[in-house]
């Protein structure tokens, strides 16, 4: 039997109109964009329109766009940069509000901000859905705050956050609304005003553009300092040469997936609501997580009581199911149960996601539900259970 991938929350495939502008920009783009010779100009000009295009889709201008080696750099610089650049104009603020299911480089980089940088941080809680109440993230917001990081869709379970609600509060106090769109751009046709951020990061591996490659879009109200010194690329808000073939690339890939967005969204919300009542018709003691309405179209996580979710994954796996385990069981030193899962209040131990895409179809599906129960059951007999 052929594999099914069903892991495209991790990575899509490439898609076939990023590959073919890739294969046309490489041998373009030997030149410097920054160097005024014709090879530098060919390279600059490429760029520049990839930017352009990007940047529209977003609903945003080319000067707000900075190309980054991923979607967890662009987190990064969205958590710190506005901090260095506010230290920079002597900005005193000190406070920052997070989300508990954010992902684990928005936490990671937060943490830093508190470590290095003296802040305070606030992580607000969600329900069992994975949701934040909204109101409980806009009572953490003060005249102290600097900056505020929510989601849009969550990696692991796939819940919707309240960003647009969140933004009108950080609006009214002056803080920075963060959003982390890496599930969405692409997939959900989120913009910057749609989703209220003044900073949106995105992946372009997310949505079949080439891996390594993100991007962090700003809003009017955004400032930031880079990373790191040494050059003025990028209107001094990201030092580091850019791999131009792979940003045409990832500008077509995305104006590829804006283009199939509604029928691609369609075909999986069907699928993804499939998976989901499936699941736990086909085995006992099987809990589905996330909301079924206001959800990433793509996203489905469940735990099976009395299995290991790691070797779950890999006795899918063996019967040919590309799915992730989500780091969600604890039972060996070096793992940690999901922090999600954790936040949710939900079982944590057997916790496999699946993650649909635009080719999966619906007897994938249905193949990976019996593929599924047969790896419970015969974990469970291996287990004595």
């Amino acid at each position: 039997m052929a594999r099914v991938y069903l892991d495209h929350a991790s990575l899509w495939p490439l898609r076939d109109e990023a590959r073919q502008a890739w294969q046309d920009a490489v041998d373009l783009t030997v030149g410097d964009p920054a160097r005024a010779h014709a090879e530098g100009r060919t390279s600059r000009d490429l760029l520049e329109r990839a930017t352009t295009t990007t940047a529209a889709t977003l609903g945003g201008g080319p000067a707000g766009l900075v190309w980054t080696s991923g979607g967890t750099e662009a987190i990064h610089l969205a958590v710190l940069g506005p901090a260095l650049a506010a230290e920079r104009r002597g900005d005193r603020r000190r406070h920052v509000v997070v989300g508990a299911v954010e992902h684990s480089a928005v936490l990671r980089a937060t943490e830093r901000l508190a470590a290095d940088h003296g802040y305070t941080l606030d992580v607000v809680g969600v329900d069992r859905s994975g949701t934040v109440d909204a109101e409980r993230m806009m009572a953490a917001i003060t005249g102290d705050t600097l900056s505020v990081h929510l989601q849009h869709a969550n990696h692991e379970v796939g819940a919707t956050q309240p960003t647009h609600e969140v933004a009108a509060a950080c609006r009214d106090r002056g803080a920075l609304l963060h959003v982390d769109a890496c599930q969405s751009v692409g997939q959900m046709g989120v913009t910057l005003d749609q989703v209220g951020a003044d900073l949106l990061t995105a992946s372009c591996g997310k949505f079949g553009g080439p891996r390594g490659l993100g991007f962090l879009a700003l809003g009017e109200r955004a400032r930031l300092a880079p990373l790191l010194e040494g050059d003025d690329r990028q209107r001094r808000r990201r030092a580091g040469g850019i791999d131009v073939a792979a940003v045409a690339a990832g500008a077509v890939a995305l104006q590829a997936a804006t283009d199939r967005l509604q029928s691609e969204h369609s075909h999986r919300e069907v699928l993804r609501r499939r998976l989901r009542a499936a699941l736990p018709e086909a085995v006992d003691g099987v809990e589905v997580h996330g909301p079924l309405a206001d959800a990433h179209p793509g996203i489905v996580a469940a735990t099976a009581q009395g299995v290991d979710g790691e070797a779950l994954a890999a006795a899918l796996d063996e019967r040919g199911f590309a799915v992730h385990s989500g780091s969600s069981c604890a039972s060996l030193p070096w793992e940690e149960a999901s922090h999600v899962l954790v936040a949710m209040g939900v079982h944590t131990r057997g916790h496999v996601r699946f993650s649909v895409g635009p080719a999966t179809r619906v007897s994938d599906v249905d193949d990976a539900v019996a593929a599924y129960r047969d790896a419970v059951t015969s974990l469970r007999h291996a287990y004595g259970r």
